[in-house]
């Protein structure tokens, strides 16, 4: 097996395309500022925002780049606005919790235990179904593409790079599923698999530690195993758990 020392083609794209990415727009500006205040907490469920006069002079856009932030903030279940009452704050129940941005701030600004645990609940429902799949339909690049990743992990100096790599491992693997459904759940929920990569390899002893776990998948996809990538996969999962609960332990 060839090692590559640089990330798979599909990260790479998605770095390029990140670089050539024009500054957030004013809307866009509204929905990040406000997404986070909500997601974050300092925005209770329940809680009227400010007149719209006043709110579009604290974030610094115009009213209509305001109304056009809101919409898309209410299309993700954060707010709603009610004639003559103004717009409040929605309950978490009521946020679309697939939304990539609504992951996205809540791997940043809540890493809590209970979003951690659900997290990896779905992983578990997930990814060893993913991995039979693409043991019984991969095509022959589609296992260099997860030999690839897997290289890649190989090499990786340090987490950031062991990062990329989990997730284009990961990625692949769902690739190699060919079924459309699985792979387009992976954009929904990349974000917050990154972010449950890192913690997992931050609180290993060594970041490479799940290197066997992985290896072990793509000895079963390779085989064209269904049963032994899908006890891999799931392995690969547990140990990513044990890890976050060692280090959770550790801190406490």
């Amino acid at each position: 097996m060839t090692k590559h020392s640089s990330p798979p083609s599909s990260v790479r794209a998605r770095r390029a395309r990140a670089a050539t990415t024009p500054t957030r727009s004013l809307h866009g500006h509204v929905v990040h500022e406000l997404g986070q205040r909500i997601i974050g907490g300092s925005l209770k469920p329940g809680e009227l925002l400010p007149r719209e006069e006043l709110l579009a002079e604290q974030l610094e856009v115009s009213r209509t780049a305001l109304r056009e932030g809101m919409k898309v903030l209410s299309a993700k279940g954060l707010v709603e606005s009610r004639t003559k009452v103004g717009t409040r704050v929605r309950d978490a129940r009521s946020w679309q919790q697939l939304d990539a941005d609504v992951l996205a701030w809540r791997c940043e600004l809540m890493p809590t235990e209970d979003f951690v645990r659900k997290l990896a609940e779905m992983r578990e429902v997930i990814e060893p179904g993913a991995a039979v799949a693409a043991a019984k339909q991969r095509t022959y690049e589609q296992l260099q593409q997860i030999d690839e990743a897997y290289a890649a992990m190989e090499a990786a100096v340090d987490l950031e790079a062991w990062a990329v790599a989990d997730l284009a491992f990961h990625e692949a693997v769902l690739n190699a599923t060919n079924n459309e459904l699985m792979i387009s759940l992976f954009t929904v929920i990349e974000n917050a698999l990154g972010t449950f990569f890192v913690l997992s390899a931050r609180t290993a002893k060594n970041f490479k530690s799940a290197l066997p776990a992985h290896r072990k998948v793509l000895e079963a996809i390779r085989r064209s195993d269904p049963e032994a990538a899908r006890l891999a996969m799931l392995g690969v999962v547990e140990e990513s758990r044990a890890n976050m609960q060692k280090g959770r332990s550790a801190e406490s």
